[in-house]
């Protein structure tokens, strides 16, 4: 049975000096004031184009961003390879709508699938659906509201760029990993997304749709999502995560009185996120699983199914991934047993992956255990090296 706790092998990329940098780092996200402070400030920097790229760019940005573009990023995809850790380059521009904007991303993604195709240690590419048309539009289609003329264009243009991105990772044959939303944008994006599936993964799943299991109706909405993928013959690519917005998605059901989407308790959660592995593992043969998650017990939960399985621990059927700049011991320990790793490698300018860096600093600071962990991590590896020098 597989454990995370070689701290050696979980940080053998890592310099002492990046180590002490990461502890420096994890000890200031662990003060709450001071991540809702700094969140505020730099954020208020952005709008008021106060430079910040001198404070943010050697911290935080280092810890969890590869660089400001696919060229600055292949030094970290390279050193991740040295370890058999995989890496996936999502293009981390949020909220951003104007028309030039969408085709700045839609540009930048292409652009990413066709470097993923020339290069090994990228095996998927990834996009966030948000940045291919306005939340007006996700919102009124998802909620099944009338459409002004323009938004049902604005609709259509959605889907042809969505199938743009598809079709080129389809003939590029690059996987494509189709990030989730919040659950009121939701509903257009699945329906696009089992388009896409039926539509290019025939032969094998190219097109992964993500499952977010803090949703209480995630669990059969898989399943429905395999039977789906039966009867249209073609395989389902199932990405699975947690969740991203919880507090978000609480706050806005409570505001406009409808029943939270949100499982009632982490409990909850990951009882569903686990049944999804297990059934996603007893249909293996039409499913290709994409693990993404920081939690021990999933990681290693799922290795057991697939030694129960009788998989190798290799089967390109079977992916674990996560967030790069966090849960090494994870991601190191799996790849160096052998297991498919990817991590989860961010880029853009600085400015425009802020929002990015907020939520990882705030997660870092809300997830039960999170910094404590990292910390504990890296204070263990820091004493090993000491010992190990004397």
């Amino acid at each position: 049975m597989i454990t995370f706790d070689n701290t050696e092998i979980a940080f053998k990329s890592k310099t002492d000096n990046d180590l002490r940098r990461s502890y420096v780092l994890f000890k200031t996200l662990a003060h709450n004031s001071l991540v809702r402070i700094g969140g505020s400030l730099t954020q208020t920097a952005i709008r008021m184009h106060i430079p910040i790229n001198w404070i943010v760019k050697p911290t935080i940005y280092k810890q969890f961003v590869g660089g400001e573009t696919i060229a600055e990023c292949a030094d970290t995809v390279h050193e991740l390879a040295k370890y058999n850790v995989k890496a996936i380059l999502d293009y981390s521009v949020e909220g951003r709508e104007a028309p030039e904007d969408i085709q700045a991303a839609l540009d930048e993604t292409l652009h990413s699938i066709a470097n993923a195709a020339k290069e090994p240690n990228i095996p998927f590419a990834v996009f966030k659906p948000t940045a291919f048309t306005t939340a007006n539009v996700l919102t009124k289609v998802s909620a099944g509201q009338q459409l002004t003329p323009a938004e049902a264009a604005e609709a259509d243009n959605f889907r042809q760029r969505i199938d743009q991105l598809c079709k080129a990772a389809y003939d590029q044959n690059v996987p494509i990993l189709i990030d989730a939303e919040d659950s009121w944008y939701q509903n257009f994006i699945d329906e696009v997304v089992d388009q896409m599936m039926a539509k290019y993964n025939s032969e094998r799943a190219i097109v992964f749709n993500t499952f977010q299991m803090y949703r209480h109706d995630r669990l059969e909405f898989l399943k429905k999502s395999w039977q789906k993928a039966v009867d249209g013959n073609y395989f389902l690519g199932a990405k699975f995560v947690r969740g991203a917005y919880m507090e978000k998605e609480r706050e806005r059901a409570l505001e406009m009185k409808y029943p939270s989407p949100i499982q009632p308790d982490k409990e909850s959660t990951d009882r569903d996120y686990n049944r999804a592995l297990k059934f996603c593992m007893e249909h293996i043969d039409s499913i290709t699983i994409f693990n993404g998650t920081h939690n021990e017990y999933s990681s290693q939960y799922l290795t057991e199914l697939m030694k129960e399985k009788g998989l190798k621990n290799g089967d390109p059927r079977v992916w674990f991934s996560q967030l790069y700049g966090m849960s090494d011991h994870i991601s190191f320990n799996l790849a160096h047993a052998g297991y498919n790793v990817a991590k989860y490698l961010p880029y853009g300018p600085v400015k425009h992956v802020i929002p990015y860096l907020v939520r990882r600093a705030e997660e870092n600071t809300s997830v039960k255990g999170q910094t404590g962990r990292e910390l504990s991590l890296i204070s263990k590896e820091m004493s090993r090296r000491s010992q190990a020098k004397r």
